[in-house]
């Protein structure tokens, strides 16, 4: 499926504009909005989420050393983004601003991939990632129930690794601890 624009030349006057229940993002100037996700969507990120921020974010049992957030807005230029999860290492973002958005790229993003919204997922917002240095990415899929785990290579992400069904898996950059995908999917 392809998702066509609302609007090119598009402001952040305009994407403010888009009713709170649609997640309204801007690339190269040109807004997009699709509705809030179905829960299989919203129940794989929310999961990932306390996965990782018990090890990561907050350190208990685990490394700590990150700062994770659920859908950060994040500005890049023109360019207005939304991941489902984003994670600053702790030296780069010691502390959560007291901001609306973020102006500086997180070291890692996680896209859960809708039906609606693979093809920008995966082609516009992947590309203004590495273009913004983002190190790390994964696409989480709860329908197809898949991991793809990629890393910033030559300008680009690129897929270093695949995980299926109900692995438990450790998937970089938080290959410290554990992840059984069986959590995601359920």
């Amino acid at each position: 499926m392809t998702v066509k624009p609302l609007k090119k030349g598009a402001t952040y006057d305009d994407l403010a504009r888009v009713p709170e229940h649609y997640v309204a993002e801007m690339f190269d100037g040109e807004l997009h909005a699709s509705p809030r996700p179905a829960m299989p969507h919203a129940r794989a990120a929310s999961v990932l989420g306390v996965k990782l921020g018990e090890p990561f974010d907050v350190g208990r049992n685990g490394p700590g050393g990150w700062l994770i957030l659920d859908e950060p807005e994040l500005h890049f230029g023109n360019d207005v983004l939304v991941p489902d999860l984003a994670g600053w290492r702790r030296e780069r973002l010691p502390s959560v601003p007291n901001d609306a958005y973020m102006t500086l790229a997180p070291d890692w993003i996680c896209e859960v991939i809708s039906p609606s919204t693979e093809s920008i997922d995966r082609g516009k917002k992947l590309r203004i990632y590495a273009r913004e240095g983002v190190a790390h990415a994964w696409l989480v899929d709860p329908l197809r129930q898949w991991l793809e785990v990629l890393v910033l290579e030559a300008g680009r992400l690129a897929q270093i690794e695949e995980h299926h069904g109900e692995s438990i898996v450790r998937a970089h950059p938080f290959d410290a601890v554990e992840l059984d995908l069986r959590a995601l999917w359920s």
